[in-house]
């Protein structure tokens, strides 16, 4: 069943093209749900006009996803995030933490339209996303996740050692001066 898709269907395609689908997924989900029309003669006709009026404007859309794509490259990204033993992160680094960081950075991008490389990031250093900014522009971006070290659980740490310390070392006086006295009450 060919369809002319109105809205961008992920790993389909985008809008207005002309796609090759089963008869049960064009018929039952794609046409009730108002992603997709039927490919009729007439249809694609005023697809085809509607594709010619809308050139000079795609061209000046593609212009500005370029720019934009520019000013994300020159971006150095370092998310930070809590880091427990060798490495690993509490919970993960994802597309929508990415979209987070970029928003805070002025970029308005959807979360939809990032692709983490390998899914949820679960260990700290570099890794790759691709961002979608147009179906013709799509940049390669790449992130560095950065370990936050918690100054508090490292004071409470270094003191709770210091405090240990103290401990083992009183022990050892307390020791030492018990084996004196017991010299002393055998002479």
């Amino acid at each position: 069943m060919e369809i002319i898709l109105i809205k961008d269907v992920e790993n389909l395609g985008f809008a207005d093209d002309i796609v090759t689908v089963k008869n049960g997924y064009g018929r039952n989900y794609l046409i009730p749900q108002g992603y997709a029309v039927l490919a009729t003669p007439s249809a694609k006709k005023v697809l085809a006009e509607k594709i010619k009026q809308r050139a000079f404007k795609e061209k000046h859309i593609v212009e500005e996803a370029q720019k934009l794509a520019e000013q994300l490259k020159a971006l150095q990204i370092k998310i930070p995030a809590k880091v427990g033993a060798g490495d690993k992160l509490f919970g993960s680094i994802n597309n929508q933490n990415l979209a987070e960081y970029l928003a805070e950075k002025g970029f308005d991008i959807d979360k939809k339209f990032i692709n983490v490389i390998g899914g949820n990031i679960k260990r700290i250093g570099k890794y790759n996303a691709k961002i979608r900014l147009h179906r013709d522009v799509i940049v390669d971006l790449e992130f560095e996740v950065t370990p936050i070290r918690d100054e508090k659980a490292i004071q409470e740490q270094k003191a709770k050692a210091a405090a240990e310390a103290k401990r083992a070392e009183a022990a050892a006086k307390a020791a030492e001066e018990a084996a004196n006295e017991e010299v002393k009450s055998e002479e």
